[in-house]
């Protein structure tokens, strides 16, 4: 695991879009693993400006989102489909074909769920994978208490994540309270994992998945396993971690910088 610590939102937004870039450079057919929610707007802001600006080219990558909302059609604005358009496909020249979210209407949630592990596996897996981070500390959908083995499948959302997500609705409209999400296990399987959080609000779950016990009521601690996680950070997410001093210090002394 590395701990890759920014001044501001926008220092680590740019950090890790280079290493998106990095990845894409090395292997243009990538497949990448996408998330939704305001923290990686960053990212997927620097990513269309390095594409327009200096020629970063996503024509072969293939993409699969984490999730979506269960009942929402694609043209809904809270859709994960909707978001995905707006805020980074329709700006770069990415085939729409090779653009992958779960169904919010399909009539058979787990014959879907399985053919969307299948079409996974199908592009060789998952290259790099990018993640947020609940207010519980939640990845994708896998709410509190999910199996840290679990695979794609519809999740029933807490309370607390259902408030969380109402800021984005409009007042008086329903919050859904279902949604279909890749599994803790699935996520494991991509070769590499980077996880964006900003602001002292995700200070404490920070500190808990990256220094606390790996549990299932933190599911994004679970990445302690992974090989090659990458959590990228402002200086307020990281500011409840122990081993702070640790990880500045560790990147200030980096041969050549981080993986």
């Amino acid at each position: 695991m590395e701990v890759i610590i920014s001044n501001t939102y926008e220092e680590l937004s740019k950090a890790a879009a280079a290493m998106v870039a990095k990845t894409l450079n090395a292997k243009p057919n990538a497949v990448l693993g996408l998330a939704t929610g305001s923290t990686p707007l960053g990212l997927y802001k620097e990513l269309i400006r390095m594409h327009k600006e200096e020629g970063l080219d996503f024509s072969h990558v293939t993409t699969f989102n984490l999730d979506e909302y269960v009942g929402l059609k694609p043209n809904h604005p809270q859709s994960y489909r909707y978001f995905m358009q707006e805020n980074l496909f329709d700006h770069i020249n990415i085939a729409p074909q090779n653009t992958h979210l779960p169904s919010a209407t399909t009539d058979d949630h787990e014959m879907f769920c399985e053919s969307y592990e299948r079409m996974i596996d199908e592009c060789g897996g998952i290259d790099l994978q990018v993640l947020g981070i609940g207010s519980d500390g939640h990845i994708g959908f896998n709410e509190p208490t999910s199996s840290l083995s679990s695979r794609t499948r519809i999740k029933t959302l807490t309370r607390q994540t259902i408030k969380d997500n109402s800021r984005f609705f409009e007042a008086g409209e329903n919050v859904p309270t279902y949604a279909i999400t890749m599994g803790v296990g699935t996520i494991l399987e991509a070769k590499k994992v980077i996880l964006l959080a900003s602001g002292e609000g995700k200070a404490s779950v920070i500190a808990d998945a990256i220094e606390g016990p790996v549990t299932s009521m933190c599911t994004a601690s679970v990445l302690q396993f992974h090989e090659r996680a990458i959590y990228y950070l402002d200086t307020a997410a990281a500011s409840k971690l122990k081993m702070r001093d640790y990880f500045e210090w560790i990147q200030a002394n980096l041969p050549s910088g981080p993986a």
